[in-house]
Formats: structure tokens, C-alpha cells, sequence
């Protein structure tokens, strides 16, 4: 019999072998035959250990954001200088799960849908937590602020190639990386704008836009200048 320890390494050996031709073949153009192979175990045994094809691919999405979010929670401590560092230096140790969540947050499904709101739940708990930590400022729409925030996130793993594209550059490499750091960092941390002046006419203009409008009448070039009596 194998032992608990032996199962979930080779639970482990198929998982990381789909992430990686699920990332470079896409979800449909990768086949258990072809996991099995890169595995070294039999398609039996990844029925065994996962059930289907789609339950390997929920193992793997659970995983894939397990290792981001577990990672960007370490940011926010006390070794956040130390593990930053660690990131910029060894880009290519996530090329595998970048390559993964590119081609599954692209692919229309249901899976998709699923993996996008697990980076959004989690998200969306990270600005609760530092609002009340008195990191972030209180938000007036936090569930608005969650989405964009998931999607600004998300968009240089779905990106990366325009990214690395605009600046020259053949990956995220730890030169673009570097060259990233502080200018998004003074993004979120001060903001953009000097002044309010959009804000208030943002504002401003979403004031007049709900309802119907109350004041039709004379001006109203729609309205009949004589209607029947």
C-alpha cells in the first residue's frame, strides 16, 4: 500500500505537471493522457487522486491563488523589504503560474468566473483588513474598489507580454520589475491628482443623471409648445 506521505506527493507531481500545460496548452487543448505522461503516473491514477479533469483544474486554481495571495500577505509584515527583494531577483520562479492564470482568467467559463472571484473575495477582505489596521483610507464603495483593484492587479498577468513589450524588455524580468516598484507604489500610496477638480465634477455629474428628469418644460425641446386641451 502507499503511504499517505507517497499519495500526496504524487498528488502534488500531477497538480504542478497540469498547472504547467494547462498554462501553456489551455484547459481543452490538454489532454489527461498528455498530464499523465509529464506526471510519470497513470491516467487512472489522476482520476484517483482528483475525480475528473475539472476537479484537477479546481485543485490547480486553488493552489495557484493559494501561493499569490500567501505571498502577497507576507508583503504586508515585517520581512515585506526582505521577500520584495527575493520577488525581483527570481522572476522566473512564477513564469509557470503567471503562464496558468493568464490562459485560465482568459478562458470564458465557469471555472474562470470561479477563479476571478477567489482573487476578489480575497482582495476584498485585504482593504477590510487595512482600513481597520488604519493602512487605507475608508472607501465610499469598498466593493467597487475591491473589482478595480483585483482587475489592476491581474491585468499584467493577463498583459504581461504588451508589458514587458513597452519596456523593451522579453518577460518580467527583474529590471521591469525593478523599474515598476516605486512609481505604482506612489500610485496607490499618493494618489495621482494634485487637486480635486475631477472628483467634484465627477460628482457633480453623476448628481444630475439619476431619475427622471424634473424639469421638463418650457426649455424641453421635446415637449409639444401647444398641446391639446
Amino acid at each position: 500500500m502507499r503511504s499517505a506521505s507517497e499519495d500526496l506527493t504524487t498528488r502534488a507531481r500531477i497538480r504542478d505537471a497540469a498547472v504547467a500545460l494547462f498554462g501553456q496548452q489551455g484547459f481543452a487543448g490538454t489532454s489527461l493522457r498528455q498530464i499523465s505522461r509529464d506526471a510519470a503516473v497513470s491516467p487512472a491514477l489522476i482520476l484517483h487522486h482528483f475525480g475528473s479533469k475539472e476537479g484537477l483544474r479546481e485543485a490547480c486554481d486553488a493552489h495557484v491563488v493559494s501561493t499569490f495571495l500567501s505571498e502577497r500577505d507576507g508583503m504586508m509584515g515585517a520581512d515585506a523589504s526582505r521577500l520584495m527583494r527575493e520577488a525581483l531577483d527570481a522572476p522566473e520562479n512564477r513564469s509557470v503560474a503567471l503562464d496558468y492564470l493568464a490562459g485560465m482568467l482568459a478562458d470564458d467559463s465557469a471555472a474562470s468566473d470561479r477563479l476571478f472571484d477567489a482573487f476578489l473575495a480575497s482582495t476584498r477582505e485585504m482593504l477590510r483588513e487595512q482600513i481597520a489596521a488604519g493602512m487605507m483610507r475608508e472607501q465610499s464603495d469598498l466593493e467597487t474598489t475591491a473589482v478595480y483593484m483585483t482587475l489592476y492587479g491581474l491585468g499584467p498577468i493577463i498583459l504581461r507580454r504588451h508589458l514587458a513589450r513597452a519596456f523593451g524588455e522579453s518577460g518580467l524580468t527583474t529590471s521591469l520589475l525593478e523599474r515598476s516598484t516605486i512609481p505604482v507604489l506612489e500610485l496607490y500610496t499618493h494618489g495621482l491628482y494634485a487637486d480635486d477638480r475631477l472628483l467634484v465634477a465627477a460628482k457633480e455629474a453623476l448628481s444630475r443623471r439619476s431619475g427622471p428628469r424634473s424639469d421638463k418644460g418650457e426649455n424641453d425641446p421635446n415637449q409639444d409648445p401647444d398641446p391639446p386641451r
